[in-house]
């Protein structure tokens, strides 16, 4: 594969959101992708996505795995001016995603917001003064601002749960040279190496599935 076909497959994977429990967007990406490829593959009940490569001696196997899921945040609770309070979902932190857009993926439609920490123009007196001296922002202290009703919010589907995720606004790659930078690359650039083999593979020694694991 051409680095220019990588890097394009990277980013269409990187765009579809997949945090834990919601991996929807890149199940259709995954599914789609293994039937133009022609190869055997279904979703499990455990929604992984498994594509079969049948081996010269069926009667052994192995599998190569890469996650699909990546972290994020879910909601906690909604206040009645709209912000939206988030916990995190995995080892995510909020001074790695810095103040900007998240998307909130509502069960009908997808809202961004802007993640915030709150004023820096502030006095010792005040408690957010110790976010910049000496404690870390976390997500207790942090909130979503959306602009939106809590009626609104509702509407959307948005409810306690619901996950969000950085925003496809800040999401796409960066090319460094030869080197690609991004978030949730450690899923994303697994996932384009099984479909490399996916497409790649022809009757190896052993069967060999290929795993888009979940959760």
């Amino acid at each position: 594969m051409s680095y220019d076909a990588l890097f394009n497959q990277i980013t269409d994977m990187v765009l579809c959101h997949s945090p834990s429990g919601a991996e929807d967007e890149i199940n259709q990406y995954l599914i789609d992708a293994l039937t133009r490829l022609n190869v055997d593959h279904w979703r499990d009940e455990a929604d992984n996505i498994i594509a079969k490569i049948p081996g010269r001696d069926d009667s052994r196997a192995i599998a190569i795995t890469a996650h699909k899921d990546e972290i994020g945040t879910l909601v906690k609770s909604i206040y009645t001016d709209g912000r939206v309070s988030v916990r995190k979902l995995g080892g995510s932190f909020p001074w790695v995603y810095g103040e900007g857009v998240m998307d909130l993926l509502g069960d009908q439609h997808t809202i961004s917001g802007i993640l915030s920490f709150g004023s820096r123009h502030v006095s010792h007196e005040s408690p957010q003064k110790a976010q910049q001296e000496s404690k870390p922002v976390t997500w207790e202290t942090a909130w979503i601002e959306t602009k939106r009703s809590p009626e609104e919010l509702a509407a959307a589907g948005i409810r306690p749960g619901t996950r969000v995720v950085v925003g496809k606004h800040r999401k796409r790659p960066f090319r460094m040279g030869d080197h690609i930078a991004s978030y949730t690359l450690d899923n994303k650039a697994s996932l384009a190496i099984l479909l490399t083999l996916a497409e790649r593979l022809q009757q190896p020694p052993v069967t060999v599935y290929l795993v888009a694991s979940a959760k």
